[in-house]
């Protein structure tokens, strides 16, 4: 038998999933606590008893997002057969995929929601954190912060091109987001040896 706080919060999954879906294929327009919760097949009451209004359903969305992205920072951390420059070359590149597969939730992601405008920076900590001791594997702690903060927003700009469709740009030669991300990462590892 289920209990009352194990009914709520699989209410509460399912309304944070159809919000996520009707993100991706709508965008932040499609998605209203009644279509909310119509997708996700619970009473009409359900999703106000949950979340107050539309704002604090889509930072619980890209709240989650970033704790996704904060679990795979960390399995990559903790995977002792890559080297730190594999892990943050994984790590950008699920930022990376966000952008290319979900770029609603991913704009959602770095937005400042007015409520509470640093709601969803706070959610990013954990992702970063994880990300900033992996770069600091790589570079040390003393550049860590400054190679991180150039790791992240190169991805963040890579992310942009390729969702614009700029980066399939003849002029770039036919460089995909992949191969900026490996140059990146190269560029960063050489720095660090010869400082």
């Amino acid at each position: 038998m289920t209990s009352r706080a194990e009914s709520a919060a699989a209410t509460r999954r399912a309304l944070l999933e159809a919000a996520a879906e009707l993100l991706d294929s709508g965008g932040l327009d499609a998605v209203t606590l009644r279509a909310v919760g119509a997708r996700a097949g619970v009473t009409r009451g359900a999703p106000y008893r949950h979340f107050p209004d539309k704002e604090s359903l889509l930072t619980a969305v890209g709240t989650r997002a970033w704790d996704t992205l904060g679990d795979h920072m960390q399995a990559l951390r903790a995977d002792p057969g890559l080297s730190a420059a594999e892990k943050i070359r994984g790590g950008l590149l699920a930022l990376i995929d966000v952008g290319r597969f979900q770029p609603h939730l991913y704009q959602l992601m770095f937005s400042n929601p007015p409520g509470d405008p640093t709601a969803l920076a706070r959610a990013a900590q954990r992702s970063q954190t994880e990300f900033l001791a992996v770069v600091a594997d790589l570079v040390g702690e003393q550049d860590a912060r400054r190679y991180a903060a150039l790791l992240i927003s190169s991805a963040n700009g890579i992310a942009g091109l390729e969702a614009s469709g700029q980066l399939a740009d003849p002029k770039w030669g036919g460089v995909v987001a992949e191969d900026l991300t490996d140059t990146l990462v190269d560029m960063v590892a050489a720095t660090s040896r010869h400082t």
